[in-house]
């Protein structure tokens, strides 16, 4: 079971866009529009097209979203109809988390070395090393 129900599926051949409104069942506040735009993408095998999403509406007293997205084929003409704040915000999401990502890496990467200085300063304790050189 998908939880993924189309409601609409429109070709608006007036704005050569695709319009797509679609309800998330058991998500309700839990779901960001990147990750929406994700689940979509692979729901409707839209690799390399411009998917903007337009609406996230919840419901009250539902875990139930209901969400509109554009599909485009040319970010060039997504860009001439919608509103460059749409834009703006979406590019500064993207941003903040390629930020977290990069963190995520850098602190596993020093975390790595740390551990290897300890298991090698486990193998030798000071103890033993003196413990060795009074028996010689």
């Amino acid at each position: 079971m998908s939880i993924i129900e189309t409601i609409t599926d429109v070709d608006n051949g007036f704005l050569s866009r695709r319009e797509l409104t679609c309800n998330f069942a058991g998500l309700g506040g839990k779901l960001k529009s990147l990750e929406a735009v994700d689940m979509i993408t692979k729901e409707f095998k839209l690799d390399g097209k411009v998917i903007i999403p337009m609406r996230l509406r919840t419901h009250v007293g539902k875990s139930l979203i209901t969400g509109t997205f554009y599909v485009y084929d040319d970010e060039g003409l997504a860009k001439k109809h919608i509103n460059p704040t749409i834009f703006s915000r979406l590019e500064k999401t993207k941003a903040k988390i390629a930020e977290a990502e990069a963190a995520a890496e850098e602190a596993t990467a020093e975390e790595a070395p740390a551990e290897e200085t300890e298991v090698k300063a486990d193998a030798e304790t000071p103890e033993e090393t003196k413990k060795e050189e009074k028996s010689e």
